[in-house]
């Protein structure tokens, strides 16, 4: 016997809603302090029913690694529309600083993340995270190679780093106007490369 579309449909919706929910819950709670029973109910599904769709706590990890990649990849490629590559770098750092609140509560999303899975033994976890991020610095390698600027590499690498550090500047010291005035000084600086 087969499942049915409508049956199909509401277990894809919640896989999505597991998924969506695992990647906030774990931004505001942190793994160690996470449980499946946490994800479950920001995601309105009983807690039976999230080991159908996640066997361990690490597959939720791996799921919310998931959303961070997608939301990454929907940000890109709306950034990517914009003619000029600053423009994009720029738009991209306006972004990080209205996020200021959120960045200030709890960090980058992803940085956070990538912090501490990285304290765990296997190893296995941490790099899935820092792929996420990898893709942030390749993105911005493009948008300087096709600035023509040389030493797109390590520009990427210096704007990447400058966003992660305000983001854990302004969660260490509870101060979202970090992120104002260093956004502002990252867009300076873009600025000022010819």
């Amino acid at each position: 016997m087969t499942d049915s579309p409508g049956t199909r449909r509401r277990g894809a919706d919640k896989r999505r809603r597991l998924s969506a929910a695992a990647a906030q819950v774990l931004h505001h709670q942190g793994v160690e302090r996470t449980t499946i029973a946490d994800i479950a109910h920001a995601a309105d599904v009983p807690v039976g029913n999230v080991y159908y769709y996640f066997k361990t706590k690490d597959d939720l990890v791996r799921a919310a690694l998931s959303e961070h990649t997608a939301r990454l990849e929907e940000i890109t490629d709306g950034l990517d529309r914009l003619p000029d590559p600053r423009e994009r770098l720029k738009t991209l750092v306006a972004a990080w600083v209205e996020q200021r609140e959120v960045a200030a509560r709890y960090g980058c999303p992803t940085g956070t993340l990538a912090a501490e899975l990285d304290k765990r033994a296997d190893g296995v976890l941490d790099r899935e995270a820092g792929e996420v991020i990898r893709m942030l610095v390749d993105w911005a390698e493009r948008q300087f190679r096709a600035l023509g600027l040389p030493g797109a590499a390590d520009h990427a690498i210096t704007f990447v780093a400058a966003y992660q550090g305000m983001s854990l500047l302004s969660n260490a010291l509870h101060d979202p106007e970090i992120m104002t005035s260093q956004g502002a000084a990252l867009t300076a600086w873009l600025d000022s490369l010819t």
